[in-house]
């Protein structure tokens, strides 16, 4: 090759080779720009103070700016509602503000210095602001009712919020460290600790150490959060563990109802026992018609018997308080902050009084626009019962039917506060319906309880199925006119219906049907049995519910408690 040629050919390489140069440049600076550059940007809030809740900077999210004035940090109902109570509420007619937590509620009327802390008053040094119609919540004087600490960080502006639930763990720095925004080298610098410096070890939902790659999560004592090298943290302590709340019962809740008329004394069942349950639900207490929140108490000395057979025995009690269908008494009270208040305060002294272990909330037939009402009264109620360590569980009907008798509650909500929702699964075809059927069919109450899991949003674990111990013998004339219907108990329909009357099993009902006629008129029986108890409490399995509840006790066979208990595992 000449010297000419080889010299064309060094050019040509040299431009390709150059070429090759200028790409990988170009793609270094986009790999940098793309990967590296943005671990630099600096996103700091740095003209309002910056709220850190629980190891996450939340600053961004608020939609009012802190107020930070005489020592007290406020926060606004908004934000309230968004990070720590989702049913703070404002009550017009008392102006005032109504908070709760997992145990405790909390009322501040606004522009005054005192609290009604869980129905006791104290003075504050505090009130809550109105500014601009928005209302600011004195936070620190609010932080025993949100069980959190609280720490305002002057030099960084920076309001620091923990849980005290969660759990919280501390290490030193074993260098003098820069804190980065990233779990990488290459990245910016939010804070500088020194050699033996104590920080916050940030933890992840379980309760772990946020740890990435060989970098660990950590909170500074400025409130800057950030990643430093794992190898360079020692001495991690567990200042406090997080607090898990212990079920009453574990396994299969097996409820079953005792109900007695009010005008007569509870049972006396001393001497006895009930297989296959675990809580009774004795009628106690009912509300008094227009009495504002008082309750009448029907328990006495022969229910103070009652609860000690129960105990001794290894049944939780959870009485029923029952508003008698008062439409307009439950209108009264769930309308007026101080009804409901002065009902929650009374079903608190019969806890404390009468020693029991929960309280089955049974209000039926209620105006559907008090359906949030009732929610609230269920919001300020729970965390009264929950500081004494009684359950709550409140009854329900199925998602359809009538305003006043379906409509009217939120499960969802309620589902969310209570310990357990009751769905009452029966009355299919109640006292009120016009043509014959079946008290609570299989795939109804299937349906239903898909409702609940589904359009309703509540957690199986939270739902117990209640369970008809009876069955309705409807009449027809030769028209197949409806005439008449009656309810009976289970343990009777053998000695009411004619032994010869044929008995049809409908499966997807999953009970007998029974059909015969007598001078005229033809009686049509769905029939509940234990085949069609055992049939609806396999739904309790399959759907992972919390267990169920029967309506009501001594309507049943004595044999169906056998079954009851190997079906749910309770003994």
């Amino acid at each position: 090759m000449s010297r000419k040629a080889k010299r064309a050919e060094e050019k040509v390489k040299s431009k390709i080779f150059s070429k090759i140069i200028v790409v990988a440049i170009f793609l270094g600076l986009v790999f940098f720009v793309l990967k590296v550059a943005p671990n630099y940007v600096n996103d700091d809030i740095t003209d309002v103070a910056n709220l850190v809740i629980n190891n996450s900077n939340v600053t961004k999210d608020l939609k009012q700016d802190l107020i930070i004035e005489n020592g007290e940090i406020y926060i606004s109902k908004e934000d309230i509602e968004n990070f720590f109570d989702p049913y703070i509420y404002y009550d017009e007619r008392y102006n005032q503000i109504i908070t709760t937590s997992e145990n405790q509620i909390a009322s501040m009327v606004v522009g005054e210095n005192s609290m009604v802390n869980n129905g006791s008053t104290v003075s504050t040094s505090s009130t809550i602001l109105e500014r601009n119609g928005t209302y600011y919540i004195p936070f620190t004087t609010f932080k025993n009712i949100y069980n959190v600490d609280i720490t305002y960080i002057e030099s960084s502006d920076t309001v620091t919020v923990d849980s005290i639930n969660r759990k919280y763990v501390v290490a030193d720095s074993t260098k003098n460290n820069s804190v980065k925004a990233y779990p990488t080298t290459f990245s910016r610098t939010v804070d500088e600790i020194e050699q033996g410096e104590t920080v916050t070890v940030v933890q992840n939902d379980e309760n772990q150490n946020e740890e990435i790659d060989g970098w660990t999560e950590i909170r500074t004592d400025t409130g800057k959060l950030g990643y430093v090298k794992s190898n360079t943290l020692a001495g991690e302590f567990v200042e406090r563990e997080a607090l898990t709340k212990e079920k009453q019962i574990n396994g299969n809740i097996s409820m079953v109802w005792d109900y007695y008329s009010e005008y007569v004394y509870p049972p006396d069942r001393s001497g006895t026992d009930i297989q296959g349950v675990n809580v009774v639900s004795p009628t106690f207490f009912t509300l008094v018609d227009e009495g504002q929140g008082k309750i009448n108490d029907n328990a006495g000395e022969e229910g103070k018997a009652y609860v000690e057979w129960a105990h001794s025995n290894g049944y939780m009690v959870w009485p029923s308080i029952s508003n008698n269908s008062y439409i307009e008494t439950t209108s009264e009270i769930m309308n007026d902050y101080q009804f409901r208040h002065d009902l929650i305060e009374n079903i608190v002294s019969l806890v404390l009084e009468y020693d029991l272990d929960g309280i089955n909330i049974d209000f039926e037939y209620m105006h559907d626009e008090d359906k949030d009402l009732f929610s609230r009264f269920i919001i300020e109620l729970k965390p009264r019962l929950s500081e004494i360590g009684a359950v709550l569980s409140v009854d329900v009907t199925a998602p359809d039917g009538s305003e006043e008798w379906s409509m009217c509650y939120d499960r969802h909500t309620i589902g969310e506060i209570a310990d357990y929702i009751v769905f009452m699964a029966y009355d299919q075809h109640g006292e009120s319906a016009v043509e014959s059927g079946t008290d609570a069919g299989y795939n109804w109450v299937e349906a239903n309880i898909n409702k609940f899991l589904g359009q309703e949003g509540v957690e199986a674990e939270k739902i117990i199925l209640g369970i008809p111990f009876y069955t309705r013998i409807w009449e027809e004339d030769s028209n197949g006119n409806l005439i008449g219907k009656s309810a009976r108990f289970m343990k009777d329909i053998d000695d009411i219906v004619p032994e010869d009357a044929p008995r049809v099993w409908i499966d997807e009902l999953k009970q007998y049907y029974i059909e015969y006629t007598e001078n005229g008129i033809t009686y049509k029986v769905w029939n509940e049995d234990e085949e069609s108890i055992k049939a609806k409490l396999s739904l309790v399995e399959q759907y992972n519910l919390a267990g169920a509840a029967y309506w009501e006790k001594d309507r049943e066979p004595d044999t169906i408690w056998s079954m009851i208990s190997e079906a749910l595992g309770v003994e």
